[in-house]
């Protein structure tokens, strides 16, 4: 296995577009730092971000994981490219000749979609330990290493996304198209939902059928944070409106998550083999 990653990042590293949008999206992750130094003083207007509790353990884990993964789409042109370079380099035809199975080709591929999925967790959990350690008003160990169950939400989340992203490569084969289906998939799921709602059966009931659409459950891994904030509770009580929301992780929400995961995979393992290089 060691071998089809080095293969692999080899590959990436000795392509220039790759390689920039790799350092792009790990400066981006560390960038959620330059947060803390947003301030506003204007004549009695005073305010700064970092005191409004964002980085407050253990909130920060939620909302970190949630920021960062918005990042993903950098990593996700680098998968998609990664498989439309195999075609148009015939790469994948040379490995193939050189005697790398069509099942070793996938699970590079997939190994990859792994490493960069934990290196980005790993990533994560560093800049926001950091944050938390600075700006936090709570430092007790119980407290720091409460709700961290969005730190394996984050990296399924962007093993789910990316195994698409690997499955969309092989099937479109050039990676504009293959981004562009990946948008249309994203709209398309919203329509289904809208026309069961509207037509098939109740709003509650097309909501439930919605969660299990691949990108939906993707996004349910980690709900938003934005109305967990304190200043956020306190509007919503002076204008009468209920703020409380479950941001809990659930197993079942790994469950469906996993079982995209391991289909895209699967697909895209019986497309190469099917399919005449």
């Amino acid at each position: 296995m060691v071998r089809l990653l080095q293969i692999e990042f080899i590959k990436l590293w000795n392509n220039r577009a790759s390689k920039i949008l790799i350092t792009s999206y790990f400066v981006l992750l560390t960038s959620i730092a330059l947060i803390a130094a947003i301030k506003f003083d204007i004549g009695p207007v005073k305010f700064h971000l970092a005191d409004q509790g964002i980085f407050n353990f253990p909130y920060i884990w939620h909302f970190n994981t949630f920021v960062t993964a918005i990042f993903k789409l950098f990593l996700a042109i680098v998968i998609v490219s990664m498989m439309a370079n195999e075609y148009s380099n015939k790469t994948i035809k040379q490995n193939l000749i050189d005697g790398l199975s069509k099942k070793e080709f996938i699970l590079s591929k997939f190994l990859t979609v792994i490493s960069f999925s934990l290196i980005s967790t790993i990533f994560v959990f560093v800049v926001s330990m950091i944050l938390g350690l600075v700006y936090s008003d709570y430092n007790e160990v119980s407290i720091i290493f409460s709700n961290m169950e969005f730190l394996p939400a984050f990296f399924l989340k962007l093993v789910g996304f990316f195994s698409f992203c690997l499955f969309l490569g092989i099937f479109v084969k050039r990676s504009a198209f293959a981004l562009g289906f990946l948008i249309l998939w994203a709209v398309l799921e919203q329509i289904v939902f809208g026309l069961l709602g509207w037509k098939v059966m109740s709003w509650d009931n097309a909501k439930l059928v919605k969660d299990f659409f691949p990108l939906e459950s993707m996004t349910n891994l980690i709900k938003e944070p934005f109305t967990r904030l304190s200043a956020v509770q306190n509007i919503g009580n002076q204008i009468g409106e209920n703020m409380k929301f479950d941001y809990h992780v659930y197993w079942y929400e790994f469950l469906i998550v996993l079982f995209w995961t391991a289909l895209f995979v699967y697909l895209s393992y019986a497309l190469l083999k099917k399919r005449d290089l």
